[in-house]
């Protein structure tokens, strides 16, 4: 295969995230969206873990999706509809996801879904809201076979038209790690390491095999065991390895400790990794060791983007009690993708929802086009989203801060 590069690398002009945080209650469902008076309800569906080690994201696309709600019923969008959300915890376990999916199909005002946050949850989902004809939009999911089929990488195929996802998949983004650690952070030695989960093991695979063809070297893999805290024994092989860097697959409650204990055992080398790791949870976790470690997230940060201010100031003024984090944008424009979707139909329809309002929101999902607040929002043919944007950030000053940040050339 030819060599692949990056094109249109840019210097982030602003600092990276907002503060997560863990806290505040479950919500099962909207609490007071702003009512248009429309005489049709329609029920936007959120699946993400709410609870546990991974709810400061959940909990920020579960809010920012019930901003979406409260302001497309705020400018009467839809008219004679108003809009609801209706949020279920998959704890991030794919059999909670899927009893989640099956509970969605089960009640008839729900017409799309946004969510999960985790690849191996949304394999679990698939299924069942394609049997249904239910769309589904993913503002995280980022592991290729879930639009283009497992053999993605000699043939794609599309095996679920009522999937999609706003986020650009680990096609791109381990690659565009790769091209990063090699070219500009100038590290020829890589040690591998992996949780054995859908999205970990597919993100580390894809940045090896770039980081490879570019003339690194891997003096190392392994797989770890994601209930567990203790890495002592990972961190020693990495120490003996001369690893220059650390590429971790997988998520921020184990790669924190990860990369404490790889600096404990005398490898005071960075740990890299993907958006599962970006989150300030990571840093906590990593302590003071974790300064200059790195992550690669999608899109390019939300406080940059003009086209996010008005998202921002909205969701501060909204007085949720968590951050929207890492993929709050991208859990807006999924949310509003659905409600274009939605919007399209009942104009389609003279002004109501058909009697099959699933299966056409479902195929006006796929022509649906809008400037957002993560920018231009539209699907290809696979459900994949058209917006190829990626960032890296490094910990600096106890915060995660950009560096670079622009699109990936790969084919």
């Amino acid at each position: 295969m030819r060599q692949r590069s990056l094109i249109a690398i840019t210097a982030a002009l602003a600092a990276g995230a907002l503060t997560l945080t863990a806290c505040g209650s479950r919500d099962s469902g909207d609490k007071g969206s702003d009512s248009n008076g429309g005489g049709t309800t329609v029920v936007i569906g959120v699946d993400a873990p709410l609870t546990g080690d991974l709810s400061a994201l959940g909990l920020g696309i579960r809010n920012s999706v019930d901003l979406a709600a409260k302001q497309a019923n705020k400018k009467n969008y839809v008219k004679g509809v108003t809009f609801k959300i209706e949020a279920a915890d998959d704890q991030a376990q794919p059999s909670s996801g899927q009893s989640n999916a099956t509970k969605f199909v089960g009640e008839k005002d729900v017409l799309g879904v946004v969510g999960p946050l985790n690849s191996s949850v949304a394999q679990s989902m698939q299924k069942v809201f394609d049997d249904a004809k239910l769309v589904e939009v993913s503002p995280a999911n980022t592991n290729p076979a879930l639009t283009q089929g497992d053999d993605w990488q000699k043939s794609k195929t599309r095996a679920y038209k009522s999937y999609f996802r706003t986020a650009t998949t680990d096609a791109i983004q381990g690659p565009f790690a790769a091209q990063y650690v090699y070219n500009k952070a100038k590290k020829k030695k890589a040690f591998i390491i992996d949780d054995k989960k859908t999205y970990g093991a597919g993100l580390a695979g894809t940045f090896s095999d770039e980081f490879k063809k570019l003339g690194g070297k891997i003096v190392g893999t392994e797989h770890i065991n994601p209930d567990t805290k203790d890495f002592s024994a990972v961190a020693t092989k990495v120490k003996n390895s001369g690893a220059q860097v650390v590429y971790y697959g997988g998520e921020y409650p184990q790669a924190g400790p990860l990369s404490k204990q790889i600096k404990a055992a005398g490898a005071k080398i960075p740990l890299v990794g993907g958006d599962g790791i970006y989150a300030d949870d990571f840093i906590k976790l990593a302590g003071a060791s974790g300064t200059g470690d790195l992550a690669t997230s999608v899109g390019a940060p939300v406080e940059t983007l003009p086209s996010a201010k008005e998202f921002v100031a909205n969701y501060k003024a909204g007085g949720y009690k968590e951050a929207y984090a890492a993929y709050g944008g991208y859990s807006y424009d999924s949310a509003w993708s659905i409600i274009e979707a939605v919007k399209k139909v009942v104009d389609d329809n003279g002004g109501k929802l058909p009697d099959d309002a699933r299966a056409k929101v479902t195929e006006a999902m796929q022509n649906v086009s809008f400037d957002g607040v993560t920018g231009k929002v539209s699907f290809d043919e696979y459900g994949d989203a058209t917006n190829k944007q990626l960032t890296v950030y490094s910990v600096t000053g106890g915060a995660w801060k950009a560096v670079e940040s622009g699109t990936y050339n790969g084919s």
